[in-house]
Order: C-alpha cells, then sequence, then structure tokens
C-alpha cells in the first residue's frame, strides 16, 4: 500500500488541461477560482480557452502547473486515495508538493511562484539563455562536455532526469557549443528546448537571492508528511531548511533520479501517483526503475487506475 505522490513542473502543460476532470469533481474548479482571486487572473479560463503562448509563458505557467496539481491532489484526497509515505516534485512541483504536505498555505504558494516566475524571467533577457536535452549520454559525459563548452560562458548539466537523459542550461552560445559537442560525444539524440528562461544554472543566482528575500515573508511550516527535495534528494530538517533548498533549487540541479531511489530504498514506495497532466514524471520513473509503478492522474480513468493502484496488496 504505501505510495509516494509526485507532482510535475513547467513543460507538462497543456490547454485543455483537466478539463474531464472538472466536469466530474467540482473542486477542480474550485480550486482554480481560488488560485485566480489570489492572483487577479482568471487561470481557469487561461488554461481552458487561452493560447497555448499565453499559457506558455513562464508567469502564467509556473502558477498553473501549481494549481492544478493542487486540484488533481484535493480530486484524490476526496475519493479516499489515502495519504502518501512521502512526497517530491519535479522543479516548480517541489511547490506543489509542499502545499500537499501542508508545509505552505496553498494561496500563498500560488502568489510565491508567480514572483519566482517574474524572477527568474528577470535575470536573463529573454533569447540570452537557453536549455536541451541530452539523450544517450551518462551524466559524467554530460558534465564534460558542459565544461568543454563553457569557455568564458556558463552552461551546465541541471536536470538529472533519468539515465540517458540530462538537461543542460546556460548561456544561449555556450548551449549551442555543448549541443555541438554532445553531438560528437555519441549522444542519441539533442533536443533544444523551447523555453525562455535557462533554469536551474548558475544564471539563476541573483533570482535566488531575491526568492531568498520573498520567502521569508512566507509562512511555512515543517510538514507531517516528508517531502523529498530537488537539491539533495532528502528531507529538510526544519522550515529554515525549506526556504534554504526553495532558494538553492534556481540555480542548482533537479536530481530526480536520486529522489525516486530515495523514495523507494528511504520509504519502500513502490507505487508512485503524479498528480497533474502531461505524464512527464510516468515516463521518466519508467527508465529510472521498472520495479516502481506509477500513474499520472489527470482524467477519470487514470483516476480509477490509481485507485485501484494503491489499494492493491504487495506481491
Amino acid at each position: 500500500m504505501a505510495f509516494a505522490g509526485i507532482f510535475p513542473g513547467q513543460g507538462s502543460q497543456s490547454v485543455g488541461m483537466l478539463s474531464g476532470l472538472a466536469a466530474s469533481f467540482p473542486v477542480v474548479r474550485q480550486t482554480f477560482e481560488e488560485a485566480s482571486d489570489a492572483l487577479g487572473l482568471d487561470l481557469w479560463t487561461l488554461t481552458q480557452d487561452g493560447s497555448a503562448v499565453e499559457l506558455n509563458k513562464t508567469v502564467n505557467t509556473q502558477p498553473a502547473m501549481l494549481t492544478a496539481g493542487i486540484a488533481t491532489w484535493r480530486v484524490w484526497q476526496a475519493q479516499g486515495g489515502g495519504q502518501p509515505v512521502a512526497l517530491a516534485g519535479h522543479s516548480l512541483g517541489e511547490y506543489s508538493a509542499l502545499v500537499a504536505a501542508e508545509a505552505i498555505p496553498f494561496t500563498d504558494a500560488v502568489m510565491l511562484v508567480r514572483t519566482r516566475a517574474a524572477l527568474m524571467q528577470q535575470a536573463v533577457p529573454e533569447g540570452a539563455g537557453a536549455m536541451a536535452a541530452i539523450l544517450g549520454l551518462d551524466d559524467d559525459e554530460v558534465i564534460k562536455v558542459c565544461a568543454d563548452a563553457a569557455a568564458s560562458e556558463i552552461v551546465q548539466a541541471v536536470n538529472f532526469n533519468s539515465p540517458g537523459q540530462v538537461v543542460i542550461a546556460g548561456n544561449k552560445e555556450a548551449v549551442a557549443r555543448a549541443m555541438a559537442l554532445a553531438t560528437k560525444a555519441g549522444a542519441r539524440r539533442v533536443i533544444d528546448l523551447p523555453v525562455s528562461v535557462p533554469s536551474h544554472c548558475d544564471l539563476m543566482k541573483s533570482a535566488a537571492e531575491q526568492l531568498a528575500s520573498h520567502l521569508q515573508e512566507v509562512s511555512i511550516h515543517y510538514p507531517d508528511t516528508p517531502v523529498f527535495h530537488n537539491v539533495d534528494a532528502a528531507t529538510a530538517t526544519d522550515a529554515a531548511g525549506i526556504r534554504e533548498v526553495l532558494a538553492e533549487q534556481l540555480y542548482r540541479p533537479v536530481k530526480w533520479v536520486d529522489s525516486i531511489h530515495h523514495l523507494k530504498q528511504d520509504k519502500q514506495a513502490t507505487k508512485m501517483i503524479e498528480f497533474g497532466p502531461g505524464k512527464v514524471l510516468f515516463g521518466l520513473n519508467r527508465r529510472i526503475d521498472k520495479g516502481i509503478k506509477t500513474i499520472c492522474v489527470q482524467d477519470n480513468a487514470s483516476l480509477d487506475k490509481a485507485l485501484q493502484l494503491v489499494q492493491e496488496k504487495e506481491k
């Protein structure tokens, strides 16, 4: 029965997300209304009837994805899905995990991630940074490629998503050089990612410093349900530690592979429920450990499958 709850981050959004779930469960719309009132922005209309261009703007994506994750989590709770042994989230999804763990009030988190997004966008002018996914090289090879490509600029391995899938970020020209070197080194694929902000690299340090000040103003409680953080794949020891890792997360790598291993090894979580749209973490987890069963809850059918999964007895 032991399962972990995980939350996706930026990149899992799509126009029309959660529409089916909202038709069956009023709490979805209620959650979006709560977030919309806090922001002064109609998030439901944005996610259902807006353009992909608007939804994909970082300042819109981050509160929209946080809200989608918590709306799905609330449906899960209302359906008696049970409490996970631990929680984690990928990048932005870490905030959803902390809300689910009752460490940060929902509306505070919505406003915080909107601020976070604005600070990230301000840190690097649009078009000056880039991110790319490197497929088919091991972690050390990608780290070496970045070191060789950096010259006087910044390019770093920033998302350790699954074995053979590492995302890099930094100055646009340095990322382009690293992409070329990765191809020469035998990468199976090198994919330029359509993002406006080079997340989790040293270019975000100025944003992290400003975010740290904002975090001091937010009420944060130590969670009853353990939350594994991106920067160290571990749990913080107190509320001050949570503030610290959330600020560091902006310029330090996402250790998703390590996080999943710790959820399984430390908490015996052989089942994981992804709360929110996109199935991105489902795909990553399948490559990290085939012994972990993951279901992404994003509609009625997947909700039913997830409820069945956590009720199954361990073989």
